[in-house]
């Protein structure tokens, strides 16, 4: 029996540099007929029984006003990611952090591209921003050395690294970085986003045990991410310098957190365990989605230490038109990268969303392939 083609509105995707969510361009009559691949989650956490309590908090949070004291917060965030609280600053999800960080510290930064857009749509004077542009012969990988030359040349105050990168999913080890930042000592910002290092390995390899060591670090990391929560709007920054922290501080309005999020993060000591369970399942995951894709012609599948893949398709074939015919024909929804400036039209980028549904995935990506490649 043929499958009967979902419907989309098409228009959507002209309106936004990110992708439309799902419910916008399907409707909610025809969301149970779709894999969303394109939103980046993880899709173990939370479990069925930190859900159930956030939903028998829900009547009490709903009817309260958020604290006014952000210190209680920092420290329930401080007790799983093990770092002084007084380190830390929640934001309204990651993106509220970005924009207030480029728009009061950065006089000119460098920024590797491709890269997430918040980066480039957020400067207010895109004049203080110079592109890096990363080689597409070596899948977009970002060479330190190669960086920290340019920066120097080009005479730059600031510069941003994300690890692992997005779209690419690849890692910088830290003594890559770390080698980085001590010869980045002259500038006065390094801004490293870690949204995805809970992904990069049983032991996350991030930054923030070495923060009081570079004072001109800052490092941002979005919640949504790595705890598949991003209706609650979470994400934070961590450094070692009061002057930033402060300024940080001053521009976020009173209440930017939501009581929901603030109850979600009370939770975050006691479901620890499950937690790391959950992020070492996605791990596993991806691991075998990039097996299994790398055995269909057709991509260049990028290795990932993140939980998604970026794929560049190899017949002719755009990034959109693969993904129009995914979702119309199959009921399969991925990224198209076209808009991300530094890439070109031919790839896209998939999160892993539990085995049995990659499968769907993968059988979608191999039929295409095979009547085109």
């Amino acid at each position: 029996m043929l499958r009967k083609q979902i419907e989309i509105k098409r228009h959507l995707f002209n309106e936004t540099s990110h992708s439309p969510s799902l419910v916008d361009i399907v409707g909610e009559e025809q969301l149970g007929d779709v894999v969303d691949f394109c939103f980046i989650e993880n899709p173990y956490f939370p479990d069925e029984k930190l859900l159930q309590n956030l939903q028998d908090k829900l009547r009490e949070v709903i009817k309260a006003y958020p604290s006014s004291n952000p210190k209680l917060a920092q420290q329930d965030l401080a007790a799983v990611v093990h770092i002084k609280p007084e380190y830390l600053i929640l934001g309204n999800g990651a993106t509220e952090l970005i924009t207030i960080i480029q728009n009061n510290f950065v006089e000119e930064m460098g920024i590797p591209i491709p890269t997430f857009s918040e980066y480039i749509e957020k400067v207010q004077n895109l004049e203080k921003v110079k592109m890096f542009q990363l080689p597409a012969d070596k899948q977009y990988q970002l060479d330190l050395d190669e960086y920290a030359e340019w920066l120097v040349d080009e005479k730059l105050s600031s510069a941003l690294i994300i690890n692992p990168g997005n779209p690419t999913g690849q890692l910088l080890s830290i003594e890559k970085i770390t080698g980085f930042l001590k010869r980045m000592q002259h500038l006065k910002l390094v801004l490293v986003d870690e949204s995805f290092i809970d992904f990069a390995g049983d032991e996350i390899p991030s930054l923030m045990p070495m923060v009081e060591q570079f004072q001109n670090l800052i490092i941002v990391r979005s919640m949504s991410k790595h705890c598949g929560v991003p209706g609650l709007r979470l994400g934070y920054c961590c450094s070692a310098n009061q002057y930033y922290l402060q300024q940080i501080k001053n521009a976020l309005p009173v209440w930017n957190i939501n009581t929901l999020a603030e109850y979600f993060l009370t939770q975050l000591k006691d479901t620890d365990v499950e937690y790391h369970n959950a992020r070492k399942h996605v791990i596993s995951d991806v691991q075998e989605l990039y097996e299994a894709l790398c055995k269909i012609s057709g991509y260049d599948v990028y290795s990932s230490n993140s939980n998604f893949i970026l794929l560049k398709i190899k017949f002719e074939m755009s990034a959109y038109e693969l993904q129009m015919k995914l979702l119309q024909d199959f009921g399969v929804y991925v990224r198209d990268c076209s808009n991300k400036i530094g890439l070109d039209d031919k790839h896209i980028r998939i999160a892993s969303k539990g085995r049995d549904k990659d499968q769907l995935l993968i059988h979608a990506l191999k039929t295409v392939a095979a009547t085109l490649h």
